[in-house]
């Protein structure tokens, strides 16, 4: 039987169920607010797995190598290793924000123009703290600086 390939709509976000808000249904109320907890904690808790998971695999990989190709092989691994659990490390602040804004009730909402972010976005991004429109104009203000 051929394997049916599943909608976007359909694909988990960290292990969770895209959410379809009901008729009604306030933005951001508890039904919102439990279904973005639990991404961001699940998103969290595989960025913290994989942190921990890095730890035991450098500790275990003291291995002396005797060639110099080897080792600076090795060396080019565990740096590139480092900076991508750094950038993790960053991101587990940022859901931890997330999170505080939810506690907060401040969550999915734009920091500059204080509109609603939505959920779709919110589901690609968890973290997203601007509505698409904000986001756009500081990127345009970055290119400009640069």
């Amino acid at each position: 039987m051929p394997a049916t390939k599943k909608k976007a709509s359909e694909e988990l976000i960290h292990g969770v169920k895209p959410h379809r808000p009901k008729r009604g249904e306030p933005y951001m109320g508890d039904v919102q607010t439990d279904h973005f907890r639990q991404i961001l904690n699940a998103w969290k808790q595989e960025l913290v797995d994989d942190i921990d998971r890095t730890m035991s695999v450098m500790q275990d990989e003291t291995i002396n190598l005797p060639d110099p190709n080897d080792r600076a092989t090795l060396e080019t691994d565990r740096s590139l290793e480092l900076r991508t659990r750094d950038r993790e490390r960053k991101l587990i602040k940022k859901i931890n924000d997330s999170l505080a804004d939810l506690d907060k009730r401040d969550y999915g909402y734009c920091e500059d123009c204080g509109v609603e972010i939505g959920i779709k976005r919110l589901e690609a991004r968890p973290t997203a703290n601007l509505c698409i429109d904000c986001k756009s104009l500081n990127e345009i203000r970055e290119k400009q600086n640069a």
